[in-house]
């Protein structure tokens, strides 16, 4: 079972909240920050990329960093630009991208599903990206951004969120980058947030969509905080973090595409011969070709369009790994023709979201930064919850995730 609660929501007051809303603190950075906020002495960029407020180049895991997001913090409680509620809430929080809108519920979620894996992953972590996480949720003593999770489609959930939806919600804009609407409402009815919590208590599992560091940094600080307690009794707010959660169904996974330098000494000619050993390649000419199916490739090589269909053969439907185009494209392309083994450290490769678009991929290679590019069929929802739900872990740069959460509509302190 899933076990959630509401909690007492540290919010920016209706009027200010555009003034303060952020993008996340890891899509952009130290410089994009710090003109982004400009001279808004609002933006949560001050508590979530601190470095700003130093002098520029000052590494954004300089200690003095994490003090100063501490002391921000405390500053823009006291000016009231952050406001706590009086009561436990959910929330419900809405984003609308390309005339689509998914409705995400703001919970708290329990530290002790993650650590026993009711709340799962499809990623690797790194230890120091955990680190650094965790010492700004320490030194805060909250969950300044959310993490991202998904959970199976419920009619009564569905049924509850859209009734709040026919109402005036509480936060209603336009963000200034990425040009999606954004929406928030206030679940205070007695209920309403009891039904929230028993539908999610039937769930056996909730899942992680995006954010695999903030979720490890939170739970950690909490189980670190529940160790160092001697009067311990788990009824602590630091035994939940802060997650929106968001119907399997509605979210939008976007392409990941890859860029590439060199061919590994071949020539395009024999680069494409040595394709063909496991792929159907076919010449599609100048305009932009966009894969349409799994197991189908987009390649873009000195000026023309290739379509790449993968063999029979070359994957195993039996496999939740192996049969994803992502670890296809690795094994076959990458490794076996290009060479290129880990994708995470080698700098032969680079990687596009897909919300770029294929112009930007054929922008990078006809600039002759790059020789090659590779555009996949986006990864769905449900072959990340079958992957994570068996164990295993999705190949390096596989999903993107778009709208991205904005940072600075609700706050968890962890008490």
């Amino acid at each position: 079972m899933a076990t959630i609660k509401p909690f007492k929501g540290i919010r920016p007051p209706k009027e200010l909240v555009e003034k303060v809303e952020s993008r996340p603190y890891d899509v952009l950075n130290s410089e994009e920050a710090r003109a982004e906020a400009g001279d808004n002495e609002m933006s949560l960029y001050h508590i979530i990329k601190p470095e700003i407020d130093f002098e520029p180049g000052t590494s954004e895991y300089d200690p003095r960093v994490y003090e100063k997001a501490a002391e921000n913090f405390r500053e823009f409680k006291e000016n009231g630009w952050l406001v706590q509620d009086d009561n436990e809430h959910y929330y419900i929080y809405a984003q609308t991208m390309n005339g689509k809108t998914q409705y995400g519920l703001v919970v708290g979620a329990y530290v002790d599903d993650y650590m026993t894996g009711a709340i799962k992953k499809h990623e690797l972590t790194r230890r120091d990206k955990e680190e650094d996480r965790m010492k700004h949720v320490r030194v805060n003593n909250a969950n300044i951004e959310p993490v991202f999770f998904a959970y199976p489609d419920n009619g009564v959930l569905d049924s509850l969120i859209m009734r709040y939806a026919a109402t005036e919600p509480e936060y209603d804009f336009i963000a200034p980058i990425d040009g999606f609407r954004h929406r928030f409402w206030i679940i205070s009815n007695e209920k309403d947030i009891e039904v929230i919590t028993d539908e999610f208590a039937k769930m056996p599992s909730l899942y992680i969509a995006d954010g695999h560091h903030r979720s490890a940094a939170a739970a950690l600080v909490g189980a670190e905080k529940a160790k160092q307690n001697p009067d311990h009794t788990g009824t602590e707010e630091y035994n939940y973090f802060m997650a929106v959660c968001f119907q399997a169904s509605q979210l939008t996974i976007l392409d990941y595409n890859r860029v590439i330098k060199d061919l590994n000494g071949m020539s395009n000619e024999d680069f494409i011969n040595a394709l063909e050993k496991n792929f159907t390649v076919e010449e599609k000419g100048c305009d932009i070709y966009k894969p349409c199916r799994l197991h189908e490739f987009s390649m873009y090589l000195d000026g023309k369009w290739y379509c790449l269909t993968a063999k029979d053969g070359t994957y195993d439907n039996s496999d939740p790994i192996g049969v994803l185009d992502v670890d296809i494209s690795s094994r076959l392309i990458l490794d076996e023709v290009l060479g290129i083994k880990d994708l995470r450290s080698d700098k032969r490769i680079d990687f596009v979201g897909g919300l770029r678009g294929l112009e930007e991929l054929k922008k990078r290679v006809d600039s002759g930064e790059m020789r090659m590019a590779l555009a996949l069929y986006p990864v769905s929802m449900k072959q990340i919850m079958d992957i994570a739900d068996s164990g295993k872990i999705m190949p390096p740069k596989a999903t993107w995730f778009e709208p991205k959460l904005r940072s600075g509509l609700v706050i968890h302190e962890l008490g």
